[in-house]
């Protein structure tokens, strides 16, 4: 299987045999197993160490309102619900982190795979040292919450804190939880940073694809300029340059800004085709590919995001918008919250609600009674691979042989032997090829046209997350900010990962902020990039980072003429507008879709509401069928059974619709021509996904009809062009929909082929019995949407199923939660997440809004004490004891 599609496939990590026998099924089926960790929503808890008492309201779908006099409390309250509702999933979570994943689940190649890699990167090392770093208030709420964890564990046994424990230890020896402790907090924002870095993907691909055509401009074609697409960036050229101005007039001229970058003249190039090369580019890949998901990868990893000015809405104040678009999962990845201080006070700053992250205190997305924000990743390029010459335990730089760093690091295994790693690394940041041993297989020797002979290739890894940062400050900072200049502030403490923060104030403002610790690069000779797109030669140090871009030069615009912000994952700035964040931006299809939208909308002369941004959240419309349908059409086929295929598309309005026909006909035919296209001439691990860089290949290809793309070199003494594989494409799109969906074109239907199947962590894979699985998993969906479009349920176009090897159209991520909020009236703010608010299996919040959110309706959002209170169906009063 290709690895982007192991990738998009890999949920958390699937334990393959954790489960053996049926009885282990009879065993959690038992309704008290199930019921045991329920937790208690009402009544009274007396806690040691609470200041004053604590209530804990939680409304229709079990959201729990939390309010304190202190922010010691209220945190510590936070603690203690996330532990009433998600502790297995914060356990799990915590394991991956600090690469102790088989401590947990066992002796399983998946998870020692996992623990060598996350164990050479460091991340628990790395948060670690970033305590020290962060704020002391910070620090005294990452301690009230563990308190607060630890308050809801003592005392209970794993039955009756999860169910999944109960599981386990029919398989392994499952102990009590340790205590949680701050630093597993801070280092979960490693997992998030790893899963949401930038152009990962692309900068190892480009260098497998060379190793395959040998021709840099060829590589090039697949990695379009996102201008070529012609769509807009988040933001305008001139306008971001007159705030620039008018900012540093009013508070002086930024010194010592690293944003322009430098270029450096090397001599020394990469052989990019030497066997060993792309040996350590494989092994690097294959490592990276073992560390789990934990909030998404790959294709369909971004967000939409948009604001609108009270100008152009109902209200007069503005609407904000935010769908995440991340890994799906059961549960949600997301844990919605209120958090109220009661009265707010600069001891108690807090009066903030949101979706939260399981583990970690305060709010990541939300909205404030001054401010809301949502984020969208921002994709800049924080990763580089570096090639390394390596000779025994030293690296070639600058013509010198410099000592490795060296550290071992001891695999703890739940029922198996103890694992010795060695974890090698260089000035660039760890040696991550080869790091699963006899899974990968070593490297080769090269043939001497590396820069020296008797050594091999690594691949070393630098990225800003393993720098310690303040992004733990950033959130709460977050948390309490009421204006721009406040955004801006948190912007510069938050370092990982890189997000598009678009805001909105419920004085009138607008606004856009781009944060991140965002490297300065040399560039890399015999390639046409001066950025990160390749990976650089490590035995050079003209090609290190050459410092970070000053927070003061990252792209902001405070109330844009245009009335409205939309930030898609599409590029930032125009290309050559400084500072340099990445080449590798989603295309923008999916923005520009927004923005004709909301264009269109006041053009008509309707003001914005509520219920129109919501809307737009379901949108389906293709760009894909916008560019190839009429093409298509012009294909001539044989009339009868292979044209049927092609009628559906004559009268088809581009909805992907879950019971369109024309919609599952098309996606089809868009596998298939990608396959055609380039399955022939790319490497396994980099197989065509279908995503919008994808589109943007193709658009530009169907302008050149006999390019060497369309050739498929698999064919003897034939040379195809565009139109010969155009018509391969729909004839073979119709024999195949008529094998899995039937004769008859007209009772196909898209969401038959498009489905979600939400799966556990842990116990959700198919090695588990069905019982387990029924109880784990909600059941499969059919969606509307796909990659690319605004409701973004995306797909992989080259993945295969594993036992038949037919395609698979199975969403591999989506819209974790939808928010619009409401700034003139913040009780009428609208959310959902995908499944519910408690992680326990069977519980009736598990998955209580997944209809909803299938059908793209969201709940009443409740902020106001007055609006909390109305709406609480249960209260649970924790109160200190003497």
């Amino acid at each position: 299987m290709p690895r982007r599609a192991r990738l998009l496939r890999r949920s958390l990590i699937v334990v393959s045999a954790l489960v053996v026998i049926v009885l282990v099924a009879a065993s959690v089926i038992v309704v008290g197993a199930v019921r045991r960790p329920f937790p208690s929503a009402s009544g009274e808890v007396p806690i040691a160490g609470l200041q004053a008492e604590v209530t804990v309201e939680r409304g229709p779908q079990g959201v729990p309102q939390i309010t304190a006099t202190s922010s010691a409390d209220l945190f510590r309250a936070q603690g203690y619900v996330h532990a009433q509702d998600r502790f297995f999933e914060m356990d799990y979570r915590r394991h991956v982190t600090a690469g102790r994943l088989a401590e947990l689940v066992g002796d399983n190649p998946d998870a020692i795979a996992a623990d060598r890699v996350v164990r050479t990167f460091g991340w628990r090392r790395v948060a670690e040292q970033e305590w020290a770093l962060l704020d002391e208030a910070t620090r005294a709420n990452l301690t009230a919450y563990a308190a607060g964890v630890n308050d809801y564990l003592a005392g209970r046994g794993t039955s009756s804190i999860a169910v999944e424990y109960t599981v386990l230890g029919m398989q392994v020896k499952v102990t009590a939880p340790e205590p949680w402790d701050p630093i597993d907090s801070v280092a979960w924002l490693k997992a998030m940073a790893w899963d949401l870095r930038g152009n990962y993907d692309d900068e190892l691909d480009r260098a497998a694809t060379y190793g395959i055509v040998g021709d840099v401009e060829q590589v090039e074609q697949l990695f379009p300029r996102y201008a070529r697409t012609g769509n807009a960036p988040i933001l305008d050229r001139k306008e971001l340059t007159e705030q620039r101005k008018a900012r540093a007039a009013g508070e002086g001229e930024a010194s010592g800004s690293t944003g322009a970058r430098t270029t450096a003249d090397a001599q020394d190039d990469v052989p990019w085709g030497d066997a060993s090369l792309q040996d350590a580019v494989e092994t690097a890949a294959a490592a990276l590919a073992a560390v789990p998901q934990t909030v998404a990868r790959g294709e369909g990893t971004g967000s939409n995001s948009w604001v609108v000015s009270g100008d152009l809405t109902a209200t007069g104040k503005p609407l904000l918008a935010n769908d995440p678009h991340l890994g799906l999962a059961a549960p949600s990845i997301w844990h919605q919250v209120g958090l109220r201080c009661a009265p707010v006070s600069d001891a108690c700053p807090y009066d903030v609600s949101g979706f939260s992250f399981a583990g970690f205190p305060g709010v990541i997305i939300g909205h404030n009674a001054s401010l809301a924000w949502g984020l969208t990743n921002l994709g800049a390029d924080v990763t580089d691979f570096f090639i390394e010459a390596i000779k025994d335990d030293t690296y070639l730089r600058d013509g010198e042989w410099e000592p490795l760093t060296l550290r071992e690091e001891t695999i703890k295994v739940n029922g198996g032997d103890d694992v010795v790693i060695t974890v090698r690394g260089t000035v660039h940041g760890p040696v991550v090829s080869g790091e699963l041993g006899d899974v990968v297989g070593a490297l080769r020797t090269p043939t001497g046209t590396a820069p020296g002979t008797g050594q091999t290739y690594g691949v070393a890894l630098s990225w800003t997350a393993l720098t310690p940062g303040r992004t733990a400050d950033a959130v709460f900072a977050l948390n309490r900010a009421e204006t721009a200049a406040d955004v801006a502030a948190a912007a510069a403490l938050f370092a990982v990962p890189s997000q598009n923060i678009v805001f909105a104030t419920t004085d009138g403002h607008i606004g856009y902020q781009a944060p991140g610790l965002i490297p300065v690069r040399a560039n890399v000779p015999g390639t046409s990039a001066s950025d990160g797109t390749w990976p650089r030669p490590g035995w050079d140090s003209r090609y290190d980072w050459t410092g970070f871009v000053d927070a003061e030069d990252m792209p902001a615009v405070l109330d844009p003429a245009e009335g409205f912000i939309v930030a898609a994952n599409q590029a930032v700035t125009e290309r050559g507008v400084e500072p340099y964040l990445t080449s590798d931006w989603d295309y923008g299809y999916r923005s520009e879709r927004i923005r004709a939208l909301i264009k269109g909308q006041v053009e008509s002369g309707s003001p914005v509401t509520v219920d129109a941004m919501a809307a737009l959240q379901s949108d389906v419309w293709s760009p894909y069928a916008h560019l190839l349908v009429p093409a298509l059409l012009d294909v001539e086929l044989e009339p009868g059974f292979l044209s049927e295929g092609q009628d559906l598309l004559r009268d088809w309005d581009y909805e992907m619709d879950a019971d369109s026909a024309g919609a599952a006909y098309f996606a089809a035919v868009w596998s298939h021509l990608l396959e055609k296209t380039f399955g022939d001439d790319l490497p396994a691990s980099m197989q065509s996904s279908g995503g919008s860089r994808w589109l943007a290949v193709v658009d530009e290809l169907m302008a050149d009809p006999t390019s060497k793309w369309w050739d498929d070199r698999r064919t003897v003494n034939v040379v195809e062009t565009r139109d010969e594989i155009l018509k391969e494409a729909l004839e073979g799109a119709r024999l195949e929909l008529t094998t899995t969906l039937g004769k008859n074109p007209s009772e196909w239907q898209w969401g038959r082929l498009h489905q979600l199947r939400l799966a556990h962590p842990v116990l959700g894979g198919d090695s588990v019995p069905a019982p387990v699985r029924m109880l784990v998993n909600p059941g499969a969906e059919q969606l509307s949407g796909g990659s690319s479009i605004v409701n973004a349920t995306s797909w992989d176009a080259s993945a295969r199923h594993e036992v038949t090897g037919a395609r698979d159209f199975s969403v591999t991520a989506g819209p974790s939660m939808r928010m619009v909020v409401d700034l003139a009236d913040l009780d009428a703010s609208r959310w959902v997440v995908v499944t519910g608010v408690s992680g326990h299996p069977g519980h009736t919040h598990y998955a209580d809004q997944l209809g909803a959110w299938v059908r793209g309706e969201t709940f009443a959002w409740p902020f106001s004490p007055e609006a909390t209170t109305a709406a609480a169906r249960a209260t649970l009063v924790l109160e200190p004891t003497e």
